[in-house]
């Protein structure tokens, strides 16, 4: 009996030395699929006329709270202007309509509420975190025309999760705040002249689901993190 309490005793406790010496990686590639809408002068509804939508990244781990994300998306844009109660001085018998391709290419910095990993059992790193994110990036918009490249600030909220030492899921929302009005491809319907950074621009949400590889180790002899 006392060899056998030794024995799970001895186990647990390599266990642990394990679960404490994980590998920490410093750089992840991944993808996600989702959903985008775009919300402006025709269409002021987050969930109408959803489309999907498909992202590649790239994400520098700093520490176990903070990284650094470079996204690539590409979806699609539409609205309709049967979609809204306003009449345009621009209206007409027959309602714009608009479905046009989006490029999207963002930075942003990722600030973890837990300190994310499986490694660093010893200040409590956690294998499930929410996050904060925001950002900068450049968006491309094109269709029946009409083509606009514009500068966004995308900001939002995830939820990522360790299934392996090496796999992580996750989930994000985000909107990004254009700096343009013609996602849509017309600029200013109203005809009303207007100022300020955010003042009657575009925008436009987007959900996924990602998944991602984590490589190149940490150095373990460095002791920098911030715990």
């Amino acid at each position: 009996m006392q060899r056998a309490m030794l024995l799970l005793i001895m186990l647990a406790t390599m266990i642990g030395m394990k679960a404490q010496t994980d590998d920490e990686y410093l750089m992840e590639v991944g993808g996600g699929l989702g959903i985008m809408g775009y919300l402006g002068d025709y269409n002021n509804m987050l969930t109408r006329d959803l489309q999907p939508m498909m992202t590649v990244f790239v994400r520098r781990n700093l520490n176990a709270y903070m990284a650094l994300r470079l996204d690539a998306s590409i979806g699609t844009l539409k609205g309709n202007e049967r979609d809204v109660r306003t009449i345009y001085p621009s209206s007409s018998a027959s309602p714009y309509h608009f479905s046009n391709k989006l490029t999207d290419v963002s930075l942003m910095y990722e600030y973890n509420f837990w300190p994310y990993g499986t490694g660093k059992d010893y200040y409590g790193a956690k294998r499930l975190t929410p996050f904060l994110f925001v950002g900068v990036g450049g968006t491309y918009a094109s269709g029946d025309g009409t083509n606009v490249f514009t500068a966004n600030i995308p900001i939002g909220v995830g939820l990522k999760y360790k299934i392996g030492t090496r796999v992580n899921a996750g989930i994000t929302w985000a909107m990004h705040f254009a700096m343009s009005d013609k996602l849509d491809g017309r600029k200013d319907p109203y005809g009303i002249t207007s100022s300020g950074i955010f003042k009657n621009k575009d925008c436009y949400s987007a959900l996924q689901l990602t998944l991602s590889y984590s490589f190149m180790p940490k150095c373990t002899t460095c002791n920098k993190d911030i715990k």
